[in-house]
C-alpha cells in the first residue's frame, strides 16, 4: 500500500503580488490540505483555529471568520446608523412578490 504525502512543498516560495506569496501544496487523502508552517506563522494561524472556505470564481479562499467580519464592517462603514438595510431588503422583496402576484 502506497502512502500519499500530505504536502509537496517547493523549497522556494514565489511572490505573486504586493502582499501575496505562494507555495505549491498537494491534496492528500480525502482532500486534506496541509498549510505549510511558514504560511501559518505569517497568517497567524494556530492549531484549532476555525476557518471558512469558499469558492471565489475558480479560486479557493480560506480565511478566519474575524477577517470576514472586519471586511464586512469596512464595506458598510459608510451606511448611516439610522438606515436599516435589512428593513429595506424586506420591503423590496415584499414589493417584488406583490408585483409577481399581480402579473
Amino acid at each position: 500500500m502506497s502512502t500519499v504525502p500530505h504536502a509537496n512543498l517547493r523549497a522556494t516560495p514565489f511572490v505573486m503580488g504586493d502582499n501575496a506569496s505562494s507555495v505549491d501544496v498537494s491534496l492528500g487523502r480525502q482532500g486534506r490540505l496541509v498549510i505549510p508552517a511558514a504560511l501559518r506563522r505569517s497568517l497567524g494561524l494556530e492549531e484549532g483555529d476555525r476557518l471558512v472556505a469558499r469558492q471565489d470564481a475558480n479560486r479557493l479562499v480560506i480565511e478566519k471568520p474575524e477577517q470576514i467580519k472586519q471586511r464586512l464592517k469596512a464595506r458598510f462603514a459608510q451606511v448611516p446608523a439610522d438606515r436599516r438595510l435589512l428593513d429595506e431588503l424586506i420591503s423590496e422583496r415584499r414589493e417584488e412578490s406583490r408585483l409577481e402576484g399581480e402579473g
